[in-house]
């Protein structure tokens, strides 16, 4: 089991974003729907150790408290688009957080940059990338360390449909062919359709309803 959530919550202030929330997580795509203000980003900030949790309890891999930040190691995450120099190639980019985060091996950035379709994209700067590009260039540096769980905030929303189209096909690819696990946030059904497996459907803060995309298209 990738990710055991257990009656967490989290409040800012007067208001409760996170509310009693359980879930179970295993192996396959997981679409966390709702609104925006729902709580999905909160969730996942603290599944990926952004924030901490206000009650309840988090597994990682079987680990929890402390003991998850070795474990986060396995995972690969995009809360925002990462914060990249306008100025420099996809390729430069991705080096510069390769050195900065100790990532060994060159070859990995050709890798990751293969898996995303931006291998081609030459002396091109950030500066004059599409959204599209821009969303899969913050992809491409989630999975420089060959994530097993892979934590994506809303990657999809402003995406054209090609756009759209071009994503959910990279990440079909890295749940059939590398097995990654991946929890995909959006408050859009039908930008995770022909991708998810299984379904989350949160209002505010709470977990409604959990369904397999079986049972959804039923």
């Amino acid at each position: 089991m990738e990710l055991l959530i257990d009656h967490v919550s989290k409040r800012f202030k007067d208001k409760k974003a996170v509310n009693n929330i359980s879930l179970e997580l295993t192996s396959g795509v997981w679409g966390l729907l709702g609104a925006n203000g729902a709580g999905k980003t909160t969730l996942m900030r603290m599944i990926t150790g952004q924030s901490e949790p206000g009650g309840g309890e988090m597994e990682l891999f079987g680990a929890s408290g402390k003991n998850m930040r070795s474990q986060r190691a396995r995972t690969g995450a995009m809360i925002e688009i990462p914060s990249f120099s306008p100025f420099l190639t996809a390729r430069e980019n991705l080096e510069y957080y390769r050195l900065q985060r100790g990532i060994p091996g060159r070859h990995v950035v050709d890798e990751v940059l293969e898996q995303v379709d931006l291998v081609d994209t030459g002396k091109k700067k950030f500066k004059a990338f599409s959204l599209g590009m821009k969303q899969r260039l913050g992809l491409a540096l989630a999975l420089m360390n060959h994530p097993d769980f892979l934590i994506l905030d809303e990657p999809i929303n402003g995406l054209d449909p090609e756009g759209v189209a071009e994503f959910r096909q990279i990440l079909r690819t890295l749940n059939q062919e590398r097995q990654t696990t991946i929890l995909i946030s959006s408050h859009i059904l039908s930008e995770l359709s022909n991708v998810a497996t299984r379904y989350g459907f949160m209002e505010q803060g709470k977990l409604l309803e959990e369904i397999s995309a079986e049972n959804l298209h039923d």
